[in-house]
């Protein structure tokens, strides 16, 4: 762990002299902490969605084994609307296929922001603290060459 932070204060060092060939430790670390955000707030959004659709299945199958004339009640913009099964029915399952769209959309939209995560991780070749055993036979083998290493700038950032 002391190599990682005497490396990071090298690059650190090195990027304060001169020109700035390109963002800080904190910078980098700033920019993969709201990627990782962004991500996660798609995927909440994406589970939250899921539940609507889990709902809406519910209700479609409830309301299917009920008389078409029944009269139901549906929320519609935060105003409680009465009508009857046979026009509600049509109405929920277009919205649960909105939905479904939707979700396939946020989908590949996580995906593309994993592959974007993954790329800025080796570019900036940032480590996330608890990652596997592998990562510190690396981390060992790059403290017994860390000068050299720093001095290369490819020292890598660790986050939390």
């Amino acid at each position: 762990m002391a190599a990682n932070s005497s490396s990071t204060v090298n690059k650190s060092s090195n990027s304060s002299g001169g020109k700035q060939s390109g963002p800080s430790a904190e910078q980098v670390v700033a920019a993969f902490q709201r990627m990782r955000s962004e991500q996660r707030s798609m995927a909440s959004k994406a589970a939250e969605l899921e539940m609507e659709i889990n709902e809406h299945s519910l209700v479609i199958e409830t309301l299917k084994e009920v008389d078409p004339t029944r009269k139901c009640f549906r929320l519609v913009g935060g105003v409680l609307v009465e009508r009857t099964v046979k026009e509600v029915l049509p109405a929920l399952e277009s919205n649960k296929e909105q939905i479904s769209k939707y979700v396939e959309s946020i989908n590949t939209q996580m995906q593309l922001k994993g592959r974007e995560l993954t790329e800025y991780r080796e570019k900036y070749n940032i480590r996330l603290v608890g990652e596997g055993e592998e990562g510190q036979g690396k981390s060992s083998a790059a403290s017994d060459g860390g000068e050299g290493a720093g001095s290369k700038g490819s020292a890598g950032v660790l986050v939390s």
